[in-house]
This record gives structure tokens, C-alpha cells and sequence, in this order.
């Protein structure tokens, strides 16, 4: 398990849906998301004309789309996105609580969110080319390493999940405990369907094992859970899923959030994976191992 930290989110105008602010406790960065609605409230602020990068989110009719960015005035840089780019909803500006972000930081750190957006596959970008990364110094590259180090947890926590790779090493995956307290591997087996995948629940996630053999298509209802659609659709596309007519293999491991998102892929439908799920050798389901777990054997549900 990793070293807890502290987020703070303040959210300007009382409202989940408008400008919000995340910090870190000792961390030097600062984050503004700001809905396009309120991008004049939110020029009006001082961390809009410091040194930093940004993050334009937004939808075109081929779906989810973003923009990333660098600038040493944000907010000069916002006003020509407005005039120029019509098809983004939310901007998120990334700069340090005291305006120390130079020139060369912030090529940096663009330089890197682009190539975390690219390797991820997870957000198309507008951006054409994948901008040449700044010169600095060992000591000035390591800080912005861990500068960005932090911002990968800030970001996913305000719904910016564009850098979140759930894709699975071998590498990282084989580091394991022995404790079978930790980790639990279940199954999902029907012979029928030629389906046989191995799923670890490890750090709170549902990793998908390398070799897992899934259903060879989609074949619920595409208006019933179309996330899950779209989702494999996407590891299809990603080229971590190889699918053919007759069958469908995982080329790598792979992170679900959840027993049932996990479930649906490889199930090809909707489905509740707190049942579908089986205790590796054992016809005990995920959700009566979960019960044994919380002692809620005996509690009447």
C-alpha cells in the first residue's frame, strides 16, 4: 500500500460543477479547473497570469477530446482558446502557489503530460506534434518528475483520468505478496463460450491477467451499458485486447475498477461481477467471499 496524502478541494462558488481548486499538502503546485461558462470570473483571478501548463477538455463528434499546453501567461493563452476553439467545455491550469514555474519547467512538463496522453490512448489530443522537451538540469528534471508524480493523483481525483495507463506491466504485476490476505485471484470459466480469464484483486483494482481468453465479441444491447462497450471497443483499438472472429485474448494485464466493469469485458455484456466472479478454484462467488471477509456470514442481508 502507498503513503497517504492529503487533497484539498475548494470549490469557488459552493457548487460541484463549478471552478474548483486542488492543492496538495506540501506541494508546490496548484490546480484551477474551470468550466468555459465562468472563464471570465476565472481570468479575473491571479494564478490565471502565472507560468504553468493547461489541459483543454471537451467533446467533438468523434467523441472525447483534449488540448495540452504551456504558456507563461495562462490566462492571454485562454483568451485566444476561446476565440479559436470552439469545442472545448473545461479548462484545467496547472501552475506552482508561488509563480516559480519558468519557461523551461513548463516545456517540460508539456512535453511529458503529451507523452502520458499518447501512451495512454485514453484521450484523442489536438495537439499536432508532440512538442521537444526543454533542457534542464538533473536536480530541475527530478523536481519536475515529482511535481508530476503528485499531479497524477491530483488529476484523476477531479475526473481527469486522460493519464491513468490501466494497462498493466508484467513487471509491476509480479510483485506480489505472499500474504493471501492482500491479493485473491478469481475466475471466470464457461466452457460454452470458450471464456477462461484470471483476475487478481489487488490495491483495490480488478487486474484482468495477460492470456485471460474473453468473449470474441460485444453482444448485449449497445444502448444497455454502453460504457462497457465503448470501453472494450477502446482496448480493442489500443491493441490490448486482440480480438478475431472465433475468439479474444488480453495481451497484457489490465485494471478494472470493479468486479462487474471487468466482468462485462469479458463477458461481452452487462453483467453483476460480484456473481459472476469465481474464488480461483473454489465455486465460492466475489460476493460471498466479500461477505466472508466483512464477517457478514451470519448477518441477515
Amino acid at each position: 500500500m502507498g503513503k497517504g496524502r492529503s487533497l484539498e478541494l475548494y470549490f469557488i462558488d459552493g457548487k460541484p460543477d463549478g471552478m474548483l481548486t486542488a492543492e496538495v499538502f506540501n506541494w508546490t503546485g496548484h490546480v484551477l479547473m474551470i468550466p468555459r461558462t465562468r472563464i471570465v470570473d476565472a481570468l479575473k483571478r491571479g494564478e490565471a497570469g502565472y507560468t504553468g501548463v493547461y489541459i483543454l477538455l471537451g467533446e467533438t463528434e468523434n467523441g472525447a477530446q483534449a488540448y495540452i499546453g504551456e504558456a507563461e501567461d495562462l490566462g492571454m493563452r485562454l483568451r485566444g482558446h476561446v476565440a479559436k476553439k470552439d469545442w472545448w467545455e473545461t479548462a484545467v491550469l496547472i501552475t506552482s502557489t508561488a509563480n516559480n514555474l519558468h519557461k523551461a519547467h513548463v516545456k517540460y512538463l508539456e512535453s511529458r503530460l503529451v507523452e502520458m496522453a499518447q501512451e495512454t490512448k485514453r484521450t484523442p489530443l489536438e495537439n499536432g506534434n508532440s512538442p521537444t522537451r526543454s533542457s534542464l538540469s538533473e536536480a530541475a528534471t527530478a523536481n519536475m518528475e515529482e511535481f508530476l508524480e503528485t499531479l497524477m493523483m491530483v488529476l484523476p481525483a477531479i475526473q481527469v483520468d486522460m493519464f491513468v495507463n490501466k494497462a498493466k506491466s508484467s513487471r509491476s504485476t509480479a510483485k506480489t505478496t505472499s500474504s493471501p490476505a492482500v491479493n485473491h485471484l478469481f475466475e471466470l470459466v464457461s466452457p460454452r463460450l470458450g471464456i477462461h480469464a484470471t483476475a487478481e484483486l489487488k490495491d483495490g483494482e480488478m487486474i484482468l491477467k495477460k492470456e485471460s481468453i474473453v468473449r470474441e465479441k460485444w453482444v448485449g444491447r449497445a444502448s444497455l451499458n454502453s460504457g462497457y462497450k465503448s470501453l472494450r471497443d477502446q482496448l480493442v483499438e489500443n491493441g490490448i485486447l486482440d480480438q478475431t472472429m472465433k475468439s479474444a485474448t488480453f495481451n497484457t494485464d489490465y485494471a478494472f475498477s470493479s468486479p462487474s466493469a471487468a466482468a462485462a469485458v469479458v463477458l461481452g455484456r452487462a453483467a453483476n461481477g460480484r456473481t459472476e466472479w469465481k474464488l480461483k478454484g473454489t465455486n465460492t462467488t466475489y460476493a460471498e467471499w466479500e461477505a466472508e471477509q466483512l464477517n457478514l456470514k451470519d448477518i441477515d442481508q
